[in-house]
């Protein structure tokens, strides 16, 4: 692994080494390095790009992490990647994009990341998504988030755009059924003329679900943010949105 993916690795998954416990790194298309563990399994798909991780019911205080870095200008891609958490499960899951493009073609990377949480189960999931590279080339990133929440499962999600992504549509959909809790901190940084778009939607479907959403922005020079979040109450429940930001020299921020 080359200097450029190192630095990359460190940005998105906070690593100055390969990380314990269960792993996927994928880099430029393919995987380069992966560890399982008696409780987690990584599986790749037969019939799409992507991996199925897997989580054995009552499994406790492990972590997984699927960063994923791309170094090769022009090459773009789309996975998928399927968790399914057992019950009673207590987990941490740190995922994330690096693209470092230094070339005229442009590099994207767009993810489909479904939850499947269990009963009573409990998620921590980080999310980092970070660009550089002085090419002409744009650095692109489309994530989709879904997420369904059984009885009483509990995800907390902390997702980010740290820098240097020109250009993104990130979507998050969830679902919960009775007493499951969301909790969802986004933050999205952009300058020059970049553009983001966020998209949260949460189903709250059961008596006694709750979720809390906190968007956060930064918009600097020339770009451009747009984030919409939204709660459906569908059962006796609660619900909680809120978006700060801050606009800088020329920047722009529309939210609903």
């Amino acid at each position: 692994m080359d200097a450029i993916q190192k630095n990359l690795l460190r940005e998105v998954a906070a690593l100055d080494a390969l990380p314990q416990g269960a792993y996927n790194i994928r880099s430029n298309g393919v995987s380069a390095a992966r560890n399982t563990t008696a409780n987690i399994d990584i599986v790749t798909k037969d019939d799409k790009p992507g991996i199925d991780i897997i989580i054995k019911p009552g499994t406790k205080k492990e972590s997984v992490h699927i960063p994923v870095i791309i170094s090769e200008t022009g090459l773009k891609e789309l996975v998928y990647n399927d968790f399914f958490i057992g019950e009673d499960s207590d987990v941490t899951i740190i995922a994330g994009c690096g693209i470092s493009n230094c070339g005229g073609g442009d590099s994207e990377h767009d993810g489909v990341h479904s939850f499947f949480v269990g009963k009573n189960a409990k998620v921590r999931y980080v999310e980092k998504h970070y660009g550089e590279g002085t090419g002409t080339g744009k650095r692109l990133m489309n994530p989709t988030t879904v997420v369904e929440l059984e009885e009483g499962a509990t995800m907390e999600m902390e997702t980010s755009q740290i820098g240097g992504i020109d250009d993104t549509t990130r979507i998050t959909r969830a679902a919960m059924k009775e007493n499951a809790s969301l909790i969802i901190h986004d933050k999205i940084l952009t300058n020059k003329d970049q553009k983001a778009v966020a998209q949260i939607n949460v189903e709250m479907n059961g008596d006694g679900s709750s979720c809390d959403i906190i968007s956060r922005g930064v918009a600097k020079d020339e770009s451009y943010q747009e984030v919409v979040l939204g709660i459906s109450g569908n059962a006796a429940c609660s619900g909680h949105a809120e978006c700060d930001s801050i606009i800088m020299d020329h920047g722009v921020i529309l939210g609903s």
